[in-house]
Protein backbone atom coordinates (compact mmCIF):
# COMPACT_ATOMS: atom_id res chain seq x y z
CA UNK A 1 0.00 0.00 0.00
CA UNK A 2 1.25 3.35 -1.01
CA UNK A 3 -0.52 6.54 0.24
CA UNK A 4 -0.37 9.87 -0.86
CA UNK A 5 -1.19 13.24 1.35
CA UNK A 6 -3.31 16.03 -0.87
CA UNK A 7 -5.56 17.82 1.64
CA UNK A 8 -6.31 18.42 5.34
CA UNK A 9 -2.40 17.82 5.51
CA UNK A 10 0.34 19.99 6.67
CA UNK A 11 -1.40 21.50 9.67
CA UNK A 12 -4.66 22.23 7.85
CA UNK A 13 -7.83 21.06 9.12
CA UNK A 14 -9.88 21.44 6.05
CA UNK A 15 -9.70 20.05 2.21
CA UNK A 16 -9.92 16.60 3.78
CA UNK A 17 -8.07 14.16 0.61
CA UNK A 18 -5.65 11.36 0.56
CA UNK A 19 -4.68 8.97 -2.60
CA UNK A 20 -4.44 5.15 -1.31
CA UNK A 21 -2.57 2.77 -4.03
CA UNK A 22 -3.44 -0.91 -3.57
CA UNK A 23 -3.49 -3.92 -5.34
CA UNK A 24 -3.00 -2.18 -8.56
CA UNK A 25 -5.81 0.30 -7.69
CA UNK A 26 -5.79 4.12 -7.03
CA UNK A 27 -8.74 4.87 -4.54
CA UNK A 28 -9.07 8.28 -3.12
CA UNK A 29 -10.26 8.99 0.48
CA UNK A 30 -12.87 11.51 1.22
CA UNK A 31 -12.35 15.21 -1.79
CA UNK A 32 -13.12 17.46 0.55
CA UNK A 33 -13.54 21.75 0.36
CA UNK A 34 -11.08 24.08 1.52
CA UNK A 35 -12.68 26.36 4.20
CA UNK A 36 -11.19 29.35 5.37
CA UNK A 37 -8.88 32.18 4.45
CA UNK A 38 -9.25 34.73 1.48
CA UNK A 39 -7.85 32.41 -0.65
CA UNK A 40 -9.87 29.17 -0.61
CA UNK A 41 -12.27 30.12 -3.33
CA UNK A 42 -9.49 30.13 -5.94
CA UNK A 43 -7.44 27.06 -3.74
CA UNK A 44 -10.51 24.82 -4.24
CA UNK A 45 -10.69 25.69 -8.09
CA UNK A 46 -7.06 24.72 -8.54
CA UNK A 47 -6.33 21.36 -10.74
CA UNK A 48 -6.33 18.41 -8.22
CA UNK A 49 -2.70 17.50 -7.48
CA UNK A 50 -2.99 14.27 -8.92
CA UNK A 51 -4.35 12.92 -12.48
CA UNK A 52 -8.26 12.43 -11.87
CA UNK A 53 -8.56 10.21 -14.92
CA UNK A 54 -6.35 7.35 -12.92
CA UNK A 55 -8.02 7.29 -9.97
CA UNK A 56 -11.12 3.83 -9.94
CA UNK A 57 -12.84 4.82 -7.26
CA UNK A 58 -13.75 7.47 -4.09
CA UNK A 59 -14.64 6.59 -0.30
CA UNK A 60 -15.95 9.38 1.65
CA UNK A 61 -15.97 9.78 5.68
CA UNK A 62 -19.41 11.49 5.92
CA UNK A 63 -20.83 14.64 4.30
CA UNK A 64 -18.90 17.74 5.70
CA UNK A 65 -18.69 19.91 3.16
CA UNK A 66 -14.50 19.94 4.25
CA UNK A 67 -14.49 15.97 3.04
CA UNK A 68 -17.12 16.36 -0.09
CA UNK A 69 -17.25 19.66 -0.86
CA UNK A 70 -15.12 19.19 -4.32
CA UNK A 71 -16.66 15.73 -5.47
CA UNK A 72 -18.85 17.40 -8.17
CA UNK A 73 -15.64 19.15 -9.58
CA UNK A 74 -13.88 15.80 -9.59
CA UNK A 75 -16.61 14.67 -11.61
CA UNK A 76 -16.60 17.72 -13.93
CA UNK A 77 -13.03 17.08 -14.58
CA UNK A 78 -13.06 13.32 -15.68
CA UNK A 79 -13.56 10.81 -12.59
CA UNK A 80 -15.71 8.28 -13.46
CA UNK A 81 -15.80 5.77 -11.18
CA UNK A 82 -18.18 4.43 -8.18
CA UNK A 83 -18.41 7.13 -4.86
CA UNK A 84 -18.96 4.81 -1.99
CA UNK A 85 -20.72 5.93 1.33
CA UNK A 86 -22.77 4.89 3.85
CA UNK A 87 -26.10 5.08 3.02
CA UNK A 88 -26.98 8.21 5.35
CA UNK A 89 -23.98 10.11 3.85
CA UNK A 90 -25.12 9.19 0.68
CA UNK A 91 -28.86 10.49 1.59
CA UNK A 92 -26.89 14.07 2.94
CA UNK A 93 -24.47 14.67 0.12
CA UNK A 94 -26.57 16.19 -2.52
CA UNK A 95 -28.20 18.51 -0.19
CA UNK A 96 -24.86 19.53 0.95
CA UNK A 97 -23.21 20.19 -2.01
CA UNK A 98 -26.40 21.83 -3.73
CA UNK A 99 -25.94 23.89 -1.09
CA UNK A 100 -22.58 24.72 -2.13
CA UNK A 101 -22.95 24.87 -5.50
CA UNK A 102 -25.63 27.62 -4.99
CA UNK A 103 -23.07 30.00 -2.99
CA UNK A 104 -20.52 29.61 -5.36
CA UNK A 105 -23.12 30.38 -7.96
CA UNK A 106 -24.13 33.88 -5.96
CA UNK A 107 -20.37 34.58 -5.16
CA UNK A 108 -19.55 34.18 -8.71
CA UNK A 109 -22.72 36.57 -9.79
CA UNK A 110 -21.41 38.84 -7.26
CA UNK A 111 -17.73 39.18 -8.15
CA UNK A 112 -18.72 39.54 -12.07
CA UNK A 113 -20.86 42.93 -11.09
CA UNK A 114 -17.91 44.44 -9.26
CA UNK A 115 -15.28 43.08 -11.61
CA UNK A 116 -13.87 45.67 -13.93
CA UNK A 117 -13.78 45.93 -17.49
CA UNK A 118 -11.19 43.04 -19.54
CA UNK A 119 -11.21 41.25 -16.22
CA UNK A 120 -11.74 37.63 -16.75
CA UNK A 121 -14.90 36.30 -15.99
CA UNK A 122 -15.81 34.64 -12.44
CA UNK A 123 -17.16 31.06 -12.40
CA UNK A 124 -18.56 29.18 -9.95
CA UNK A 125 -16.48 25.91 -8.29
CA UNK A 126 -19.36 23.74 -9.68
CA UNK A 127 -23.66 24.16 -10.91
CA UNK A 128 -26.05 22.08 -9.32
CA UNK A 129 -25.91 19.46 -12.55
CA UNK A 130 -22.31 19.06 -11.69
CA UNK A 131 -23.76 17.84 -8.26
CA UNK A 132 -26.38 15.66 -10.02
CA UNK A 133 -23.51 13.94 -12.19
CA UNK A 134 -21.66 12.88 -8.79
CA UNK A 135 -24.49 12.07 -7.67
CA UNK A 136 -25.34 9.47 -10.40
CA UNK A 137 -21.73 8.03 -9.49
CA UNK A 138 -22.89 6.94 -5.43
CA UNK A 139 -22.87 3.36 -4.03
CA UNK A 140 -24.85 2.97 -0.44
CA UNK A 141 -22.32 0.97 1.23
CA UNK A 142 -23.91 -0.27 5.37
CA UNK A 143 -22.00 -0.33 8.43
CA UNK A 144 -19.77 -3.54 9.73
CA UNK A 145 -20.11 -5.35 5.83
CA UNK A 146 -16.89 -5.78 4.18
CA UNK A 147 -17.66 -5.17 0.68
CA UNK A 148 -15.23 -5.76 -2.47
CA UNK A 149 -15.09 -2.37 -4.23
CA UNK A 150 -12.41 -3.09 -6.60
CA UNK A 151 -11.18 -6.52 -7.67
CA UNK A 152 -8.85 -7.24 -4.72
CA UNK A 153 -9.79 -4.36 -2.63
CA UNK A 154 -12.18 -4.35 0.34
CA UNK A 155 -13.73 -1.87 2.35
CA UNK A 156 -15.33 -2.05 5.81
CA UNK A 157 -17.21 1.03 7.64
CA UNK A 158 -17.11 1.22 10.95
CA UNK A 159 -19.52 4.34 12.83
CA UNK A 160 -17.41 7.14 14.00
CA UNK A 161 -20.19 8.90 16.01
CA UNK A 162 -19.37 12.35 14.58
CA UNK A 163 -22.52 13.21 12.21
CA UNK A 164 -25.32 10.94 10.82
CA UNK A 165 -23.57 8.29 8.50
CA UNK A 166 -19.46 8.69 9.77
CA UNK A 167 -17.54 6.47 8.75
CA UNK A 168 -14.23 4.81 10.00
CA UNK A 169 -12.84 3.90 6.49
CA UNK A 170 -11.13 -0.18 7.01
CA UNK A 171 -9.20 -0.50 3.35
CA UNK A 172 -7.84 -4.10 2.91
CA UNK A 173 -5.86 -5.77 0.32
CA UNK A 174 -3.33 -8.50 -0.80
CA UNK A 175 -0.38 -6.09 -2.08
CA UNK A 176 0.55 -8.43 -2.13
CA UNK A 177 0.69 -9.49 0.94
CA UNK A 178 -2.10 -8.72 3.37
CA UNK A 179 -2.46 -5.29 4.47
CA UNK A 180 -5.01 -2.60 6.04
CA UNK A 181 -5.49 0.97 6.26
CA UNK A 182 -8.07 2.51 8.78
CA UNK A 183 -8.50 6.09 8.11
CA UNK A 184 -10.58 7.85 11.01
CA UNK A 185 -12.66 10.58 8.98
CA UNK A 186 -13.70 12.92 11.77
CA UNK A 187 -14.15 10.71 15.59
CA UNK A 188 -17.05 12.05 17.15
CA UNK A 189 -17.37 12.32 21.32
CA UNK A 190 -18.77 9.48 23.32
CA UNK A 191 -22.24 10.65 24.67
CA UNK A 192 -22.79 12.67 21.61
CA UNK A 193 -27.02 12.94 21.64
CA UNK A 194 -28.92 11.55 18.85
CA UNK A 195 -25.76 9.50 17.73
CA UNK A 196 -24.20 5.81 18.57
CA UNK A 197 -20.85 6.02 20.38
CA UNK A 198 -17.43 5.75 17.98
CA UNK A 199 -16.61 2.13 17.10
CA UNK A 200 -13.33 1.04 17.94
CA UNK A 201 -10.94 0.73 15.19
CA UNK A 202 -10.15 -2.91 13.85
CA UNK A 203 -6.81 -3.99 13.54
CA UNK A 204 -4.80 -2.22 11.09
CA UNK A 205 -0.96 -1.83 9.75
CA UNK A 206 -1.00 2.27 9.80
CA UNK A 207 -4.00 4.51 11.39
CA UNK A 208 -4.74 7.87 9.33
CA UNK A 209 -5.92 10.07 12.56
CA UNK A 210 -7.63 12.90 12.62
CA UNK A 211 -6.08 15.13 15.51
CA UNK A 212 -8.40 18.69 15.17
CA UNK A 213 -8.45 19.22 19.14
CA UNK A 214 -5.39 17.09 19.64
CA UNK A 215 -4.35 19.78 22.44
CA UNK A 216 -6.97 20.29 24.72
CA UNK A 217 -9.87 18.48 26.33
CA UNK A 218 -13.39 19.72 26.32
CA UNK A 219 -15.59 21.01 28.66
CA UNK A 220 -17.51 17.83 30.73
CA UNK A 221 -21.15 17.79 28.22
CA UNK A 222 -23.72 18.21 31.02
CA UNK A 223 -22.01 21.12 32.87
CA UNK A 224 -21.64 22.52 28.94
CA UNK A 225 -25.35 21.87 28.85
CA UNK A 226 -26.04 23.62 32.14
CA UNK A 227 -23.79 26.38 30.36
CA UNK A 228 -25.71 26.94 27.85
CA UNK A 229 -28.56 27.25 29.46
CA UNK A 230 -27.30 29.65 32.01
CA UNK A 231 -26.34 31.79 28.63
CA UNK A 232 -30.14 31.60 27.69
CA UNK A 233 -31.84 32.95 30.90
CA UNK A 234 -28.86 35.76 30.50
CA UNK A 235 -29.75 37.10 27.20
CA UNK A 236 -33.20 36.49 27.79
CA UNK A 237 -32.93 39.15 30.87
CA UNK A 238 -30.55 41.11 28.82
CA UNK A 239 -33.70 41.38 26.39
CA UNK A 240 -31.44 40.84 23.21
CA UNK A 241 -31.53 37.67 20.49
CA UNK A 242 -29.05 35.25 20.32
CA UNK A 243 -27.52 33.91 17.16
CA UNK A 244 -25.90 30.54 16.57
CA UNK A 245 -23.55 29.66 13.62
CA UNK A 246 -24.31 26.12 13.25
CA UNK A 247 -23.53 23.64 11.20
CA UNK A 248 -26.85 22.17 8.92
CA UNK A 249 -25.70 18.64 9.84
CA UNK A 250 -24.71 17.56 13.63
CA UNK A 251 -24.77 20.61 15.32
CA UNK A 252 -28.15 21.82 14.52
CA UNK A 253 -30.40 18.65 15.14
CA UNK A 254 -27.95 18.37 18.55
CA UNK A 255 -29.41 21.50 19.54
CA UNK A 256 -32.95 21.21 18.88
CA UNK A 257 -32.31 17.76 20.98
CA UNK A 258 -31.43 20.18 23.80
CA UNK A 259 -34.20 22.57 23.63
CA UNK A 260 -36.02 19.36 23.62
CA UNK A 261 -34.52 17.84 26.70
CA UNK A 262 -34.60 21.02 28.43
CA UNK A 263 -37.91 22.60 27.06
CA UNK A 264 -39.39 23.19 30.79
CA UNK A 265 -36.19 23.96 32.69
CA UNK A 266 -34.81 26.36 30.55
CA UNK A 267 -38.45 27.83 29.86
CA UNK A 268 -37.74 27.72 26.10
CA UNK A 269 -41.38 28.24 25.33
CA UNK A 270 -40.36 32.27 26.37
CA UNK A 271 -38.31 32.29 22.89
CA UNK A 272 -39.13 32.12 19.23
CA UNK A 273 -36.66 30.01 17.99
CA UNK A 274 -35.06 30.24 14.39
CA UNK A 275 -33.39 27.52 11.89
CA UNK A 276 -32.87 29.70 9.45
CA UNK A 277 -31.37 27.11 7.16
CA UNK A 278 -33.66 25.62 4.23
CA UNK A 279 -30.95 23.05 4.02
CA UNK A 280 -30.89 21.65 7.90
CA UNK A 281 -34.48 21.53 7.09
CA UNK A 282 -34.12 18.56 4.37
CA UNK A 283 -31.27 17.13 7.15
CA UNK A 284 -33.88 16.30 9.41
CA UNK A 285 -35.72 14.32 7.17
CA UNK A 286 -32.83 12.33 6.48
CA UNK A 287 -32.51 11.71 10.35
CA UNK A 288 -36.26 10.96 10.32
CA UNK A 289 -35.28 8.35 7.86
CA UNK A 290 -32.61 6.97 9.74
CA UNK A 291 -33.51 6.30 12.90
CA UNK A 292 -31.64 2.87 13.04
CA UNK A 293 -28.98 4.75 13.03
CA UNK A 294 -30.22 6.55 16.47
CA UNK A 295 -28.67 5.98 20.12
CA UNK A 296 -31.12 4.47 22.68
CA UNK A 297 -31.53 7.62 24.55
CA UNK A 298 -32.42 9.79 21.17
CA UNK A 299 -34.92 6.89 19.94
CA UNK A 300 -37.20 7.30 23.64
CA UNK A 301 -36.88 11.14 22.74
CA UNK A 302 -38.04 10.57 19.14
CA UNK A 303 -41.36 8.75 20.89
CA UNK A 304 -41.71 11.53 23.42
CA UNK A 305 -44.84 14.29 23.49
CA UNK A 306 -42.14 16.86 22.05
CA UNK A 307 -40.21 15.90 19.32
CA UNK A 308 -36.82 17.71 18.34
CA UNK A 309 -37.71 18.81 14.84
CA UNK A 310 -41.38 19.45 15.74
CA UNK A 311 -40.90 22.48 18.73
CA UNK A 312 -44.28 24.58 19.18
CA UNK A 313 -42.24 27.41 19.03
CA UNK A 314 -39.65 26.45 16.35
CA UNK A 315 -40.19 28.50 12.95
CA UNK A 316 -38.09 27.07 9.87
CA UNK A 317 -36.88 29.71 7.12
CA UNK A 318 -37.84 28.21 3.90
CA UNK A 319 -37.59 31.03 2.08
CA UNK A 320 -35.03 34.14 1.84
CA UNK A 321 -38.12 36.76 2.37
CA UNK A 322 -38.61 34.06 5.70
CA UNK A 323 -34.86 34.60 6.51
CA UNK A 324 -35.59 38.36 6.09
CA UNK A 325 -38.30 38.54 8.10
CA UNK A 326 -36.44 37.84 11.35
CA UNK A 327 -34.46 41.20 11.09
CA UNK A 328 -37.65 42.68 12.66
CA UNK A 329 -37.28 40.44 15.62
CA UNK A 330 -35.25 43.03 18.34
CA UNK A 331 -35.75 40.49 21.13
CA UNK A 332 -36.83 37.12 22.81
CA UNK A 333 -35.15 35.13 19.36
CA UNK A 334 -32.81 32.61 19.76
CA UNK A 335 -31.34 32.18 15.72
CA UNK A 336 -29.91 29.20 14.71
CA UNK A 337 -28.09 29.34 10.94
CA UNK A 338 -25.29 28.58 8.96
CA UNK A 339 -22.45 28.52 8.07
CA UNK A 340 -21.00 27.12 11.48
CA UNK A 341 -17.88 29.28 10.99
CA UNK A 342 -20.27 32.43 10.10
CA UNK A 343 -18.10 32.18 6.85
CA UNK A 344 -20.89 32.44 4.73
CA UNK A 345 -24.51 31.78 4.53
CA UNK A 346 -27.56 33.40 6.36
CA UNK A 347 -25.64 33.79 9.70
CA UNK A 348 -23.81 36.28 8.34
CA UNK A 349 -26.92 38.87 8.31
CA UNK A 350 -28.47 37.52 11.00
CA UNK A 351 -24.69 38.88 13.09
CA UNK A 352 -24.49 42.15 11.00
CA UNK A 353 -27.71 43.10 12.41
CA UNK A 354 -26.93 41.74 16.22
CA UNK A 355 -23.18 42.19 16.45
CA UNK A 356 -23.25 45.85 17.37
CA UNK A 357 -26.33 45.14 20.15
CA UNK A 358 -24.64 44.83 23.43
CA UNK A 359 -28.01 42.68 24.52
CA UNK A 360 -27.31 40.58 21.97
CA UNK A 361 -25.91 37.02 22.73
CA UNK A 362 -23.60 34.80 19.77
CA UNK A 363 -22.73 31.49 21.04
CA UNK A 364 -20.18 29.53 19.01
CA UNK A 365 -21.03 25.77 19.29
CA UNK A 366 -17.88 24.06 16.83
CA UNK A 367 -14.41 24.10 15.51
CA UNK A 368 -13.67 27.88 14.01
CA UNK A 369 -10.95 27.26 11.63
CA UNK A 370 -8.04 29.93 11.11
CA UNK A 371 -8.72 32.48 8.71
CA UNK A 372 -12.86 32.22 9.34
CA UNK A 373 -14.85 35.16 10.73
CA UNK A 374 -15.81 32.94 13.72
CA UNK A 375 -12.31 32.49 14.73
CA UNK A 376 -11.98 36.29 14.61
CA UNK A 377 -14.68 36.75 16.83
CA UNK A 378 -13.60 33.95 19.13
CA UNK A 379 -9.97 35.51 19.72
CA UNK A 380 -12.04 39.24 20.45
CA UNK A 381 -12.04 41.07 17.47
CA UNK A 382 -13.73 44.54 18.14
CA UNK A 383 -15.03 45.67 14.50
CA UNK A 384 -15.91 43.33 11.80
CA UNK A 385 -16.61 44.09 7.78
CA UNK A 386 -20.11 42.48 6.49
CA UNK A 387 -21.64 43.48 3.59
CA UNK A 388 -19.31 46.48 2.97
CA UNK A 389 -20.07 47.99 6.57
CA UNK A 390 -17.82 48.19 9.31
CA UNK A 391 -19.67 46.47 12.72
CA UNK A 392 -18.52 47.57 16.01
CA UNK A 393 -18.38 43.91 18.06
CA UNK A 394 -20.85 44.86 21.20
CA UNK A 395 -22.59 41.98 21.66
CA UNK A 396 -21.14 38.97 24.56
CA UNK A 397 -19.39 36.16 22.57
CA UNK A 398 -19.43 32.43 23.77
CA UNK A 399 -17.37 29.71 22.96
CA UNK A 400 -19.18 26.36 23.93
CA UNK A 401 -16.05 23.75 23.42
CA UNK A 402 -18.18 20.59 25.05
CA UNK A 403 -21.01 20.52 22.16
CA UNK A 404 -18.00 19.99 19.64
CA UNK A 405 -18.65 16.92 17.67
CA UNK A 406 -14.61 16.28 17.59
CA UNK A 407 -13.47 13.99 19.37
CA UNK A 408 -11.00 15.74 21.84
CA UNK A 409 -7.11 14.94 22.99
CA UNK A 410 -8.58 12.52 25.73
CA UNK A 411 -11.13 10.98 23.63
CA UNK A 412 -8.67 10.73 20.83
CA UNK A 413 -6.18 8.66 22.68
CA UNK A 414 -8.91 6.14 24.38
CA UNK A 415 -10.01 5.58 20.63
CA UNK A 416 -6.43 4.86 19.49
CA UNK A 417 -6.26 2.58 22.63
CA UNK A 418 -9.12 1.14 22.45
CA UNK A 419 -7.94 -1.04 18.97
CA UNK A 420 -6.82 -4.81 19.03
CA UNK A 421 -3.18 -3.07 18.05
CA UNK A 422 -1.26 -0.20 17.96
CA UNK A 423 -0.07 0.46 14.46
CA UNK A 424 1.52 3.47 13.39
CA UNK A 425 -0.49 6.52 13.15
CA UNK A 426 -0.19 9.43 10.48
CA UNK A 427 -1.45 12.41 11.73
CA UNK A 428 -4.20 14.58 9.01
CA UNK A 429 -6.88 16.70 9.67
CA UNK A 430 -5.28 19.16 12.45
CA UNK A 431 -3.69 22.50 12.75
CA UNK A 432 0.05 22.95 14.87
CA UNK A 433 0.23 22.44 17.37
CA UNK A 434 -2.71 20.43 18.01
CA UNK A 435 -1.38 17.35 16.12
CA UNK A 436 2.52 18.05 17.51
CA UNK A 437 0.68 17.50 21.14
CA UNK A 438 -0.97 14.95 20.20
CA UNK A 439 1.71 12.80 18.05
CA UNK A 440 3.79 13.61 21.26
CA UNK A 441 1.10 12.01 23.69
CA UNK A 442 0.40 8.81 21.17
CA UNK A 443 4.43 8.55 21.75
CA UNK A 444 4.18 8.98 25.74
CA UNK A 445 1.01 6.87 26.59
CA UNK A 446 1.77 3.93 23.73
CA UNK A 447 5.72 3.91 22.28
CA UNK A 448 3.61 5.43 18.87
CA UNK A 449 5.60 5.82 15.83
CA UNK A 450 3.69 8.80 14.68
CA UNK A 451 4.24 10.88 11.42
CA UNK A 452 2.77 14.36 10.85
CA UNK A 453 1.25 14.40 7.43
CA UNK A 454 2.30 16.98 4.73
CA UNK A 455 0.93 17.87 1.26
CA UNK A 456 2.59 15.69 -1.16
CA UNK A 457 4.25 13.37 1.13
CA UNK A 458 4.13 9.54 0.38
CA UNK A 459 4.08 6.85 3.23
CA UNK A 460 4.38 2.80 2.28
CA UNK A 461 2.92 -0.02 4.14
Amino acid sequence: MRIEFHGAAGGEVTGSCHLLETAGKRILLDCGMVQGGRDSDARNLEPFTFDVATIDALVLSHAHIDHIGRVPLLVKRGFKGPIFAQAATCDLLPIMLLDAASLSEQNAEHANRDRNSGEPEVQPIYTAADVAAAQKQLHPVPYDVATEILPGVRVRLHDAGHILGSSIIEISASDPAPKTLVFSGDIGMKGTPILRDPEAPPAADLILMESTYGDRNHKDRAATVAELGQIFAKAHADGGNVVIPAFAVGRSQELLYWFTENFALWNMAQWKIFLDSPMAAKVMAVYDRHEELFDPDAVKVWAGRIKPFQLPNLHVSATVDDSKAINAVHGGAIIIAGSGMANGGRVRHHLANNLADPKSHVIFVGYQADGTLGRLLVNGVKHVKLFGADIPVRAQIHTIGGLSAHADQQSLLEWYGSGPNHPPVVLVHGENPAREVLAAALKQRFGTNVTLSQPGMVREV
